[in-house]
């Protein structure tokens, strides 16, 4: 079976018209296309020649096809012929998870009811025997009518096949998962040829908690997806914990991720190892307080518990910590009150409800409040408009133009965020000027979520594996500017030795005329140079001595976005 369709403009079954490539991996590309039948965008998902899992996907295409959940993408339409395979999908519109953390972590409240939304969703797929195996923060959306939307259900696994231990599922629980031979006949997940260590349960709950993660501190747990920075790591070289990372991370919601993320138990239960288990953990510490999470609404303080288990013992879904579940009907929602009474709209009184008022006492307190309220709002004005009508007979003259501007002068010109033009690899100690440009510099000024600079790696030694004594980043202001401020986003590994230079020539020679306005040996996540020198320049260099450690011994500077605050 193979396909050729590589060109924008090209139409598939005389209507699909292939508009602009969204993100394309060996062998396969995905569209922004228009179904000029129906006047609506759509995803086209395409395969190049030979490519070896055309059956695969297309088959998971249809196994996808038959869950009827609208917070999946849904298949609109499958062609396997031998001359042409394609997918068509829905055009899922609203903002992923990398476009959300742009602007950084998500409010715990709001990381919580997006990820709980999720996890019922894969819970509904898996009751259906369908698993996605492959969810990374660019499939979950929310849409703009205000819900989730996952995409690739199934068929992003099949393209993968053998790389399925790529990025984000690399790991003992798939560490032999072989895909290419999948058969994924009737929606069964078994025929795709797990273990019973590798469940595809266990490794969804596992990406969700992963995903979660990822919202609560902008880091994503264990090697990296491309798209956001690895976590910092422990003592052990595993993940730190959410709170370890993000302190304003409760503690509640901390155990949950790490009971599922990491399969430990704690006191507060056992690992969560279903999406529907992770799902009601959840519900049980963070239930959604609005429909749309996503907005100027906020969860009111007492909306998520430290410990997800009320008085009685029981959780939100009638679990107990031991796994018990607690007999009769149960609330998929935490009880209300401090007490774990639960109210009722149409029911009686709970016994231990007491009226401390009658309703005539409780109606003529509230008279007098209102009258005596009304009194002191009179007042309030009356004594504003005197203070006004004071201050308007003895203002002092108004500043002539001279004394105005002898006030502000150069020196109170307002701080700002300045914007650079452009970036550079520095690299003067180098035969090679373009050696540590791997990560190509532009995106080390942000815009491009997921995406950074890096040097080239280096084998046994921290200083360049003893090749070269530095390496940097040159960033041009445009024009000449004076520093405040600096912060950069460095990758997650601790820690780079680094200084700041600003100087008015990026020429290689010119290293030299750099003045020095700041150094750390600490560089790592996010650091801010607080620049007090009166220094100024157009190039901003950020150099580094040191490199932080990678992994197996190899070292690696990375640097994902750059803001600069000062004057020009």
């Amino acid at each position: 079976m193979s396909t050729y369709t590589s060109e924008p403009g090209t139409r598939l079954a005389g209507r699909y018209r292939l508009v602009d490539q969204t993100s394309a991996g060996p062998g396969w590309t995905y569209w922004k296309a228009t179904d000029e039948t129906l006047a609506r965008p759509v995803t086209v998902l395409t395969f190049a020649p030979g490519f070896p899992r055309i059956t695969e996907a297309v088959t998971a295409a249809r196994t996808a096809s038959r869950l009827n959940d609208s917070r999946f993408a849904q298949v609109f339409d499958v062609e396997d012929s031998d001359e042409l395979a394609y997918v068509v999908l829905e055009w899922v519109a609203g903002e992923s998870l990398i476009d959300m953390l742009a602007d950084g972590p998500l409010d715990p409240p709001r990381a919580v009811a997006l990820i709980a939304e999720a996890a019922q969703a894969l819970a509904v797929a898996h009751r259906a025997g369908q698993a996605h195996l492959r969810l990374e923060p660019v499939d979950l959306h929310w849409t703009p009518g205000g819900g989730v939307k996952i995409c690739g259900l199934g068929i992003d696994a099949a393209l993968a096949g053998p790389n399925l231990t790529g990025p984000n599922l690399t790991g003992p629980e798939l560490s032999n998962t072989d895909l290419s031979n999948t058969e994924l006949i009737g929606a069964e997940v078994t025929g795709m040829g797990l273990t019973d260590a590798e469940d595809p349960e266990l490794i969804d709950t596992r990406n969700l908690a992963r995903l979660l993660y990822a919202a609560l501190t902008g880091y994503w747990p264990g090697p990296g997806t491309g798209q956001l920075p690895p976590a910092p790591t422990d003592s052990e070289g595993g993940p730190c914990t959410p709170r370890q990372v993000a302190a304003g991370v409760p503690a509640g919601i901390d155990s949950v991720t790490c009971r599922a993320l990491f399969q430990q138990q704690n006191r507060q239960g056992p690992p969560l190892s279903t999406p529907a288990a992770f799902a009601d953990a959840l519900i049980a510490i963070a239930p959604p307080v609005s429909p749309v999470p996503f907005g100027p609404q906020r969860a009111p303080a007492d909306s998520y518990r430290t410990d997800p288990y009320g008085a009685d013992g029981y959780g939100a879904g009638g679990h107990r910590a031991d796994g018990h579940r607690r007999s009769g009907p149960t609330s998929p929602y935490p009880l209300a009150g401090s007490g774990g009474v639960q109210s009722s709209r149409s029911g009686p009184a709970t016994s231990g409800y007491r009226r401390r008022h009658p309703a005539t006492e409780r109606s003529a307190v509230a008279r007098g409040v209102v009258s005596v309220v009304i009194v002191l709002v009179l007042a309030a004005i009356g004594v504003t408009a005197w203070a006004i009508s004071r201050s308007l007979h003895h203002a002092a003259p108004p500043q002539t133009a001279r004394q105005q501007q002898s006030s502000s002068g150069p020196s109170a010109a307002a701080v700002t965020v300045l914007k650079p033009s452009g970036a550079a690899v520095y690299n003067p100690l180098d035969k090679d000027p373009n050696s540590d440009d791997p990560g190509q510099a532009q995106y080390a000024l942000g815009g491009s979520p997921g995406q950074f600079w890096h040097t080239s790696y280096y084998d046994g030694n921290p200083q360049f594996g003893g090749l070269k004594k530095g390496a940097g980043l040159l960033v041009d202001m445009g024009s000449s500017v004076q520093l405040s401020q600096l912060t950069v986003k460095f990758g997650a590994s601790c820690c780079g030795h680094v200084s700041i230079g600003i100087g008015n020539s990026n020429s290689l020679s010119a290293m030299n005329s750099f003045t020095t306005v700041g150094s750390t040996a600490n560089a790592a996540g996010t650091y801010t140079f607080n620049i007090t020198s009166k220094a100024t320049g157009r190039y901003v260099l950020i150099w580094f001595t040191s490199l932080p450690p990678l992994n197996n011994g190899t070292y690696q500077a990375q640097i994902y976005d750059v803001i600069a605050r000062g004057t020009s």
